[in-house]
């Protein structure tokens, strides 16, 4: 018996309502493209035989077929052929090159989805077919155990179908959000590059437990499970941070005092300075992408009177 079924069939028929109904294709299987597939996999998305995966190396293609099931290959443009939701995943510095090698085997009315960071809708529109229906996706690392947080932005043609399917994609791994494209610096910015603020932030509790006498790997594991925990707290209550904060302070009390020390030390300003500038960073690498893109459309122009 499969993980989708159950004696009654319940779990089976939930899955076949939860089932994308289309052939999904990776150009690129990396780790988050891996860590999409174990989602859409596991919660009954998609089913082996209707995806397909791409990457250059052959060690890489033969474990994906053995451990997943899935059709994989060497060529992009077989995964093309077979593809109606196309997922780019794919370093953004080879995503242009990428783009003009698969369009002229894209299908009529597929979905394109590229999370590659950086790279703005319209230079993806640019090296597709026109009237193509792409979107960008933002996830973050801990999409890698089924705990992202994405955030997708559709493209000029894209539609309120292309955006329900890649909800339905990548909520098999993690929380998705819907925001023009715009507001995706903003997103780097936070959840994006939020997780090396965490994973610095449990470092250093992990270090305080340490200086304070417990063992290396008590203090992480009592400092990993506290921000868990927490977070898990905040998600599931709906009660705003400062209402929870509170219940956990109380008059002259040892939570209160840490605080304080945190207030001095500009914990919140800080943390505040650190979205700013990795957003600031963001928006410059898009305004790059853009030039570069000019560029190549003059030098384009000049190559063909």
């Amino acid at each position: 018996m499969s993980e989708t079924e159950t004696k009654d069939g319940t779990a089976d028929g939930e899955a076949k309502e939860r089932a994308l109904g289309r052939t999904v294709g990776f150009i690129g299987t990396g780790n988050m493209a891996e860590a999409m597939l174990k989602g859409m996999l596991a919660t009954g998305v998609v089913s082996p035989d209707k995806v397909a995966g791409s990457d250059p190396r052959r060690e890489r293609v033969n474990q994906l077929k053995q451990k997943y099931g899935i059709h994989a290959t060497t060529h992009n443009e077989d995964v093309m052929r077979r593809a109606e939701v196309v997922i780019l995943s794919v370093k953004p510095q080879i995503l242009v090159p990428i783009c003009d090698e698969i369009s002229p085997h894209l299908k009529p009315r597929a979905t394109v989805i590229s999370i590659a960071a950086g790279v703005p809708l319209s230079v993806i529109e640019a090296h597709l077919p026109r009237g193509t229906h792409v979107i960008r996706a933002m996830p973050n690392t801990p999409a890698l155990v089924g705990a992202g947080a994405t955030a997708l932005a559709p493209g000029t043609h894209a539609s309120d179908d292309d955006l329900a399917i890649a909800h339905r994609i990548f909520d098999s791994i993690g929380k998705t959000v819907a925001l023009d494209e715009n507001q995706l610096d903003a997103v780097t910015g936070l959840s994006g590059s939020g997780p090396a603020y965490v994973f610095l932030i449990i470092e250093a509790l992990s270090d305080a437990g340490v200086k304070v006498g417990l063992s290396r790997y008590t203090a992480q594991a009592l400092a990993a499970q506290t921000v868990l925990g927490s977070a898990k707290l905040l998600l599931e209550t709906g009660e705003h941070p400062g209402m929870l904060k509170d219940m956990v302070t109380s008059p002259g009390g040892t939570a209160i005092a840490g605080l304080h020390t945190l207030e001095a030390g500009g914990l919140r300003t800080t943390l505040i300075n650190a979205v700013e500038s990795a957003t600031r960073r963001s928006r410059e690498l898009g305004d790059a992408a853009l030039v570069a893109e000019e560029k190549r459309a003059q030098a384009g122009k000049q190559g063909h009177p």
